[in-house]
């Protein structure tokens, strides 16, 4: 009689680990954190101003074998300009085993930010596209992606009847933990 239960046990215990692990594979959630580099532009009514940008993120997302999707939060500084920008990505990739290159698009909100220390950045919709690579590390549950990214906000503020704007192309790294 015991040997029934034993056996019982045992069969759903393998089954059960089985699909888990099958799960897994297709089904991975992962955090990360991104550092990026390039530049950002202001333009309003003929007046370009460029400046060196660098940007510092986190993010949550769902990994799936042809899709990715992503929740993100980015600090964004420019020389003067600082800002805080949340955005909702997807991405397509090229399932390969270990080097998956992929195109992505984000739609998002910049919610808080300023411009020479005075003027305050509205709250207004973002708009971005990605274009990258993912490497897997084989040995850790790490990801790297390396990926160029455009991102733009039409009428960042409203300062003496100027509405300018807002255009930032950076390199960037994200690192991803998948679970």
């Amino acid at each position: 009689m015991k040997l029934k239960y034993f056996g019982a046990i045992t069969a759903a215990s393998v089954l059960l680990s089985g699909a888990a692990a099958n799960a897994g594979a297709l089904f991975d959630p992962y955090l990360g954190v991104t550092v990026a580099v390039g530049g950002a532009t202001v333009f309003a009514n003929d007046i370009d101003v460029s400046h060196s940008a660098q940007s510092y993120g986190a993010v949550v997302g769902i990994d799936i074998p042809v899709f990715r999707f992503e929740l993100e939060y980015d600090y964004m500084h420019a020389d003067s300009i600082k800002m805080h920008l949340g955005m909702i990505n997807a991405y397509a990739k090229m399932p390969l085993p270990a080097v998956k290159p992929y195109i992505g698009i984000g739609i998002g909100n910049i919610f808080s930010g300023e411009d020479a220390g005075f003027i305050d950045i509205d709250s207004v919709a973002a708009y971005q596209a990605m274009l990258g690579v993912t490497f897997d590390i084989p040995v850790l549950p790490i990801d790297v992606d390396i990926e160029g990214r455009a991102l733009y906000a039409a009428d960042i503020y409203d300062y003496m009847g100027l509405k300018p704007d807002f255009l930032q192309y950076e390199a960037r790294l994200k690192i991803r933990y998948v679970f």
